[in-house]
């Protein structure tokens, strides 16, 4: 029954009613002051205007590592002299002899003067942007007024990617309203595009949740512009994933029973697809979909491990059956992990590498849509992907409940949290480089903290004086004295310790990135419910921007709640 009463809301229908102002389109590009000029060879050479801009975004990245790259230089002044005139492009054939040094100068100064504007001036700033947030960032649906997430088209610029992506330095181009596809109800104020202008297409398709989109011409894959991750639309969507994490972890051990038993399958397939699913499970690998050769970094998930990617040891620092993964993962994050896996998975292993060279695929039977398929089979709506969402929950609520001492202040109960958080960004391999300011906030840490030491010590100093003097005289004065002196030093060393646990926080965080498990990875339930439980302040966790997001969490969730 409840199946049907679903299919009967959804039906695919998202809206009846949208409507929207479109796209905010980023200004069109100012031309250079007479006084900055771009050099050739030594000489000052005035370029046309649409040669000028480009030659503004590589200089606005000469301090970036990006321009040092060989294939960043190539691909930049390939797509740069296409757009050259035909003069420009007689003159301009050697990218070493440009100098964009005074271009990049006028950039850096006129960001710092921006930073140093008085504040009234960056006031009316901000009350700009505002304006243009209010008119551009909202729409409404089904009567309800909600915040668009990207309401502003990207800029034009050089594209940058992920990792050694093999396509950046190309020039990302301006989006025109011609290149846009607008997408409102019928009934709805249709928006104007800008003066002398007109839109690619406009269309009333009520089954999809974008207000519009365009193709960009680097991958040539399609943007979007949706509602904000706080739009009661996506609210639902997120609840409805966590939903579905939640249903997993009562099939789970029947679908861990059936991958074991299928390790000894008669059939290669399925014993492949069983070791896959095995990682996927265990490690929280991502799936690992095939990607078309050259149009992006190489990058492999589980189902595109290749042989080269592992390593098999028998015996290696004290374990059996050991596996040592080194590939890159995702926007080319190295994931690097020696696990002690189950005798059949290691025996499995050593099969599929048979007589194969190291560039050969690892699962050469498996790719996720049979592996999905397989999945949906198990359990309606289960991918791959749910099993991280899963297991990045299912450890944020255990490692709470082994962290967590109810005895602990605040600080301390945070300090749990963030550990707990961090066990599951590791597991996900969420990492990020250690920050440049790191060590120079570190520094002014740790000297907060000697000082703080030295404000103690005075006070240990001050109570024993005061106890000394309270012991002569025995009067009421000095007894008060002793009292205040003692609480003087109870805030100081409490100080103390909330910043001995702020070093600790900082110092085990700095190569891991929180943010991505806890937006998109663990329920917020589960942080909600223990702060109730501890009565914690929700702010400590959740930012402004993600209270919004996880509105509906904050609503449903009672101390009591398990994932």
């Amino acid at each position: 029954c409840s199946r049907w009463e679903e299919e009967k809301k959804e039906d695919g229908v998202k809206w009846m009613q949208l409507e929207h102002r479109g796209p905010y389109f980023v200004p069109p590009y100012e031309p250079l002051p007479k006084d900055v000029q771009f050099y050739y060879d030594g000489k000052p050479l005035k370029l046309s205007l649409a040669t000028e801009e480009i030659a503004t975004f590589y200089a606005k990245m000469l301090d970036h590592e990006y321009t040092t790259k060989e294939i960043f230089q190539n691909n930049f002044f390939h797509d740069w002299r296409k757009e050259m005139t035909s003069e420009e492009q007689e003159i301009i054939k050697d990218l070493d002899k440009c100098d964009f040094g005074e271009i990049h100068k006028y950039f850096v100064d006129k960001n710092e003067a921006r930073k140093a504007l008085p504040k009234e001036e960056k006031q009316k700033l901000k009350e700009e942007a505002d304006k243009i947030q209010e008119e551009y960032g909202y729409c409404i649906l089904d009567g309800h007024r909600e915040k668009i997430g990207n309401f502003k088209t990207e800029p034009p610029g050089l594209f940058r990617g992920r990792g050694e992506h093999p396509k950046m330095g190309m020039l990302k181009k301006r989006i025109m309203p011609e290149d846009v596809i607008i997408n409102c109800s019928k009934d709805s104020k249709i928006p104007e595009p800008p003066e002398g202008h007109k839109w690619k297409e406009v269309r009333f398709d009520n089954t999809v949740t974008w207000l519009a989109s365009w193709t960009e011409n680097i991958q040539n894959t399609l943007k979007y512009i949706m509602l904000n991750p706080s739009s009661k639309l996506k609210g639902e969507k997120d609840w409805q994933k966590y939903e579905v994490a939640r249903r997993l972890k009562d099939v789970v051990h029947t679908i861990r029973a059936q991958y074991r038993k299928d390790w000894k399958s008669k059939e290669i397939k399925k014993r492949q697809r069983a070791v896959a699913l095995y990682f996927i499970d265990k490690l929280a690998l991502r799936a690992g979909n095939e990607k078309e050769e050259g149009e992006t970094a190489d990058t492999v998930g589980c189902c595109s491990l290749r042989v080269e990617h592992i390593q098999l040891h028998p015996q290696l620092d004290g374990q059996e059956h050991v596996v040592e993964f080194d590939f890159l993962g995702k926007d080319s994050i190295r994931y690097y992990n020696k696990v002690s896996v189950e005798k059949p998975v290691f025996k499995n292993l050593q099969l599929f590498m048979k007589n194969k060279d190291p560039s050969d695929d690892l699962f050469e039977h498996l790719n996720t849509t049979f592996l999905n398929k397989h999945l949906q089979d198990l359990m309606d709506g289960l991918t791959a992907k749910v099993f991280r969402t899963y297991n990045a929950s299912i450890t944020l609520q255990e490692q709470l409940k082994a962290l967590t001492n109810p005895e602990d202040n605040v600080a301390g109960k945070l300090l749990s949290y963030n550990r707990a958080n961090r066990a599951v960004a590791i597991l996900c391999n969420h990492q990020r480089s250690i920050p440049k300011t790191f060590a120079r906030s570190m520094q002014v840490l740790q000297e907060k903290i000697d000082a703080k030491k030295k404000q103690v010590e005075e006070a240990q100093e001050e109570v024993k004086k005061a106890e000394d003097e309270f012991k002569d005289t025995k009067d009421a004065k000095a007894e008060a004295n002793v009292e205040k002196k003692k609480k003087l030093l109870k805030r100081l060393e409490e100080q103390l310790a909330r910043m001995n646990i702020q070093a600790t926080d900082k110092e085990e965080n700095k190569q891991i990135a929180l943010g991505t498990s806890k937006l998109n990875y663990l329920d917020p339930r589960i942080t909600v419910a223990w702060c109730k439980k501890f009565g914690i302040p929700i702010e400590k966790i959740y930012n402004k921007t993600q209270r919004e997001k996880f509105a509906w969490a904050i609503d449903m969730a009672g101390e009591d709640f398990e994932f």
